[in-house]
């Protein structure tokens, strides 16, 4: 699985510290993903409260269904809007999920079916920086489809 991110870097160091640590969120969710594993470090180091539990759920799924994926994602179109405090931000950015396949975890078989769901994403998350100075995911909601990301 590749994580494509195009236009990460703003060139504001506040905000781009954010997109890096929402990048590292996203290729740590997908991490455990393909090894299966809802106690993978990087998940409560990236997350926490009502998020870190959605992506608990979310991994869970795909073991469930004895699924993985491969294939490339690409993330694009961050929005970063810091908060007055500079703690807490809210970023907004879109996938493209055409070149992700499921794919069985038992026999390697991967699902290159046609889906009849827009490869788009819209994701709307709160992030929250936390002592150390990470980026923690805090809430998390997506719009499959929604007409910002396609196009």
């Amino acid at each position: 699985m590749t994580d494509e991110y195009a236009g990460w870097r703003t060139g504001d160091a506040a905000k781009d510290a954010v997109l890096a640590d929402v990048a590292a969120r996203i290729d740590s969710t997908n991490d455990a993903i393909l090894r299966g594993d809802t106690s993978a470090p990087g998940l409560s180091f990236y997350y926490r409260g009502k998020a870190l539990n959605g992506a608990v759920a979310w991994i869970q799924a795909y073991r469930d269904a004895g699924l993985s994926f491969t294939g490339t994602t690409r993330y694009y179109a961050p929005k970063v809007t810091l908060a007055s405090g500079k703690t807490t931000a809210t970023v907004l950015y879109c996938s493209d999920e055409s070149k992700g396949f499921n794919k069985n975890r038992k026999t390697g078989k991967v699902d290159r079916t046609p889906s009849d769901q827009s490869p788009y994403v819209l994701y709307n998350t709160r992030v929250d920086e936390n002592d150390s100075g990470v980026w923690q995911t805090t809430a998390l909601t997506s719009h499959r489809g929604d007409k910002a990301c396609v196009g």
